[in-house]
C-alpha cells in the first residue's frame, strides 16, 4: 500500500521524493515510413548500468514488448559511444559500463513499426496519414529502481499538419513540437498518442465533470465524420457508464479511436484512456459499426475493472517481471459482460442486436468440444500463448474464452442476485460496491479471489465460492446458461440467416456453417476451421484447404447455402470440392437438417431478466417515484 501511495503523490505532484526526470525525446516525422526516432537521457549514479526495455505489457497479458523491432541503439557518456551487451538470459536486459564518476547516458535508438496487421501494440501503427505511439515501444528504463521512483520528462514531435490526442498532459506545444509534464513511467506508458493528418476531437457528455473526449484519426476525412447519432450514443456511453459504478479514477478520459484499414482490430485499455483501432469505413459501414459496437464500452469499463481495480497478480513490481493470469475470467471477462451491457444502455446495440450477441456467444461456446478437456481457468492462465494462437482448430484447441464464457458466467450471476433480492439488486451493485467507492485521481486497488467472493455475498449471501470454483475451476460440458434460461430466454436455431449474424459475416468477411456442416470458412472458401465430430470434419474436410466448388458449381456464400438448403430437401450429400495445396479432392458431406442460426427465444411467462439489464440506468433515474 505504501508504494501505491507514492505512486499517486506522483501523479499529482511528479517531482516528489527529488526525483532526477529523465527525458525522453520522440520524433515521429518519419511515422509514414515506419521509422520512429528517439533519445533518452537517463541520470545515473554507478558505473555498471543495466537497461530494460518494457517485456510485460499492461493489458496485453504477456511478454509483447516489441524488442525485435528496435533499431539503431547507442549509448554514449559525456559525448563517447560506450559499448553495451544484451543479457544472455533476459534478452529485454541490456549491460553498459560507464566511465567513473559519469553522471548520465545518453542514448539513442529507432523504433520500426510492423506492417502486420495482426495483434495489439506489436501490430502495425502507422500509415502515410497517421500514427498510434505507444510509450513503452520507444524508451529504455534503469534497472533497480523502483517504477514509482522512476519519472519521465517527454517530448514529442509530429509530422507537419497533423494534429494529437493523448490522456497525458501537455506543459506546452509549438510548430508540430508537444512537451508534457513531468509523469511517473508508468503512467507515461499508460498514455498513448494518436496522430494524423485527418484528425477531430470530440467532447463526449459535456455536462459532465471530469472531461471525456474522443479523438478520431483516420485515412480520410471521411473516415472521421462521425454521425451525430454515434456521438449522442458515446455521450450516452459516458453517462451510463458514471451511473453504473457512482464513481471514476481518472482526471479526464480520453477514447483514442484509430480508423484503418491498415492497423490491425483491437482495443488496449489504459487508466485515463483507451487504444481502440478499427477499419476505416467503420462510421459509414453499418456491418462494420456493429462488429465493433462494443468495443469502447468494453475498454472504458476497464479504467474501473482492470486499471483502478486490478488482480494483484497482475501486478507485478516491474515490466520485466511474469504476470499471473488467472483472474482475467473477473479482469477481462466481467468486462465482457459490462461492455456488452453499457453497449446496450447507451444504444451502440439495439436491444435486438444486443440479443444475438448473446445468443451467438452461447451457441459458440456450447459448439466447443475443447471444453471437454480444458477448464476456463486454463484459457486465462495460458492467456500469453493463446492470444497468438491460429484460428484453425480452436473448437478442439479452445481460445482465450475467458472472454465470451465468462460474459455468460457474469449474467448468471447477476439473475442469481436479481431473483434472490426480488429485483433489489443486481451485479450493478457488485459493480458499484467493488469498483466505485469515493472518485480518485488514477490509482491501483488490488484484489484476489477472496475479494471477489467477499463482496459478491455483501451484495447478496450465496455460496458463490462454490458457484465461481465449479465454472471456472472444472471441466464443464456446457457453458454457464443460467443467466439466459432464468433470464426468461433460451437459446434456438432458425433456418435463416439473421441479420445480426449476416452484418458479423460481412465484417469479418467470413462464412459461418459451424452450426450446420461444422464449417468455418472466410467468404473466397478458405476453411479457418472445422468442428470435431460434424458432418464435414466426418466426411474428410480440414482447415487449410479451399472450397472451390459445391455440387459442381462454383464457390460463394450463396451458392454453399443453397446446397445445405437442398440437401434437406433431396437428403443427398453435398460434394465439395477442394484444393488442398497443389491436390485436388472432392468430399461427400452426409447432412440433411437444413441451416440452423443461433437465435434468442422468449420463453413464455418467465421474468425477463435479461431485458431488465439491458434497460438504461439514466432512464430508471428520470423516472418519478410510485
Amino acid at each position: 500500500m505504501h508504494a501505491r501511495l507514492i505512486l499517486l503523490l506522483l501523479l499529482l505532484c511528479p517531482r516528489a521524493g527529488g526525483a532526477v526526470p529523465i527525458q525522453l525525446r520522440v520524433d515521429l516525422s518519419e511515422a509514414p515510413r515506419r521509422i520512429v526516432h528517439a533519445e533518452i537521457s537517463i541520470p545515473i549514479s554507478t558505473d555498471e548500468v543495466t537497461l530494460l526495455y518494457p517485456k510485460w505489457i499492461p493489458g496485453e497479458h504477456g511478454p509483447t514488448g516489441p524488442i525485435a523491432n528496435l533499431a539503431g541503439l547507442r549509448v554514449f557518456a559525456n559525448g563517447k559511444q560506450l559499448s553495451w551487451k544484451r543479457d544472455e538470459l533476459e534478452m529485454y536486459a541490456i549491460h553498459v559500463r560507464a566511465p567513473e564518476r559519469t553522471k548520465k547516458l545518453d542514448v539513442t535508438l529507432d523504433f520500426l513499426f510492423s506492417g502486420d496487421e495482426e495483434g495489439f501494440t506489436f501490430g502495425a501503427s502507422a500509415t502515410s496519414r497517421l500514427a498510434v505511439l505507444n510509450w513503452n515501444q520507444v524508451l529504455l528504463y534503469p534497472a533497480g529502481i523502483p517504477l514509482e521512483d522512476l519519472v519521465y520528462e517527454a517530448s514529442l514531435r509530429i509530422p507537419p499538419g497533423w494534429k494529437y490526442g493523448t490522456a497525458l498532459p501537455v506543459a506546452h506545444e509549438s510548430g508540430g513540437e508537444i512537451e508534457f509534464r513531468p509523469a511517473p513511467l508508468v503512467t507515461l506508458i499508460d498514455s498513448p498518442v494518436n496522430t494524423g493528418e485527418f484528425f477531430r476531437t470530440v467532447t463526449l457528455a459535456p455536462e459532465i465533470h471530469p472531461r471525456h473526449v474522443i479523438h478520431l484519426v483516420g485515412d480520410s476525412q471521411e473516415a472521421v465524420d462521425m454521425p451525430r447519432e454515434q456521438e449522442e450514443h458515446y455521450s450516452n456511453l459516458v453517462r451510463e457508464t458514471l451511473a453504473l459504478f457512482g464513481a471514476h479514477h481518472y482526471r479526464e478520459y480520453h477514447f483514442l479511436y484509430t480508423l484503418s484499414d491498415h492497423v490491425p482490430f483491437f482495443g488496449l485499455e489504459h487508466h485515463e484512456s483507451s487504444d481502440n483501432r478499427v477499419k476505416e469505413r467503420t462510421l459509414i459501414d453499418d456491418d462494420l459499426r456493429l462488429r465493433s459496437a462494443d468495443l469502447l464500452s468494453h475498454e472504458f469499463a476497464h479504467s474501473w475493472n482492470g486499471k483502478y481495480r486490478r488482480p494483484a497478480d497482475l501486478t507485478p513490481p516491474s515490466y520485466e517481471f511474469p504476470m499471473k493470469t488467472d483472474l482475467l475470467w473477473v479482469y477481462e471477462g466481467l468486462t465482457q459482460y459490462l461492455g456488452w451491457v453499457l453497449a446496450a444502455r447507451s444504444g451502440l446495440l439495439t436491444p435486438d442486436q444486443a440479443r444475438d450477441y448473446l445468443a451467438e456467444t452461447a451457441a459458440d461456446l456450447d459448439n466447443e468440444p475443447g471444453r471437454s478437456w480444458r477448464p476456463l481457468l486454463d484459457t486465462a492462465v495460458s492467456a500469453q500463448f493463446l492470444y497468438g494462437a491460429e484460428q484453425p482448430g480452436s473448437a478442439w484447441r479452445r481460445g482465450v474464452d475467458f472472454y465470451d464464457e465468462s460474459l455468460l458466467l457474469w449474467l448468471e450471476a447477476d439473475g442469481i442476485i436479481r431473483s434472490g433480492t426480488h429485483g433489489e439488486r443486481s451485479l450493478d451493485d457488485f459493480c458499484r460496491i467493488f469498483h466505485g467507492g469515493e472518485s480518485t485521481p488514477p490509482m491501483v486497488k488490488t484484489y484476489t479471489f477472496e475479494d471477489v467472493v467477499s463482496a459478491l455475498n455483501e451484495v447478496h449471501p450465496h455460496d458463490w465460492r462454490s458457484f465461481l470454483t465449479e465454472r471456472v475451476d472444472r471441466v464443464q460440458p456446457h457453458p454457464p446458461m443460467g443467466g439466459i434460461t432464468n433470464g426468461g430466454w433460451k437459446v434456438a436455431f432458425v433456418d435463416s440467416v439473421p441479420v445480426y449474424h449476416r452484418s458479423l459475416e460481412h465484417a469479418r468477411k467470413r462464412v459461418d456453417l459451424r452450426y450446420s456442416i461444422g464449417l468455418y470458412l472466410t467468404d473466397e472458401g478458405e476453411v479457418l476451421d472445422v468442428i470435431p465430430g460434424a458432418p464435414a470434419a466426418k466426411a474428410g474436410l480440414s482447415p487449410g484447404m479451399k472450397v472451390i466448388a459445391v455440387n459442381g458449381k462454383q464457390f460463394t456464400t450463396d451458392v454453399i447455402r443453397e446446397a445445405i438448403r437442398a440437401a434437406a430437401r433431396t437428403k443427398k450429400p453435398i460434394e465439395i470440392l477442394t484444393k488442398n495445396g497443389e491436390f485436388y479432392a472432392t468430399f461427400r458431406v452426409a447432412y440433411t437438417g437444413g441451416e440452423r442460426y443461433p437465435k434468442l427465444m422468449r420463453v413464455a411467462g418467465a421474468s425477463d431478466l435479461v431485458s431488465r439489464d439491458l434497460e438504461p440506468l439514466t432512464l430508471r433515474a428520470e423516472r418519478p417515484s410510485r
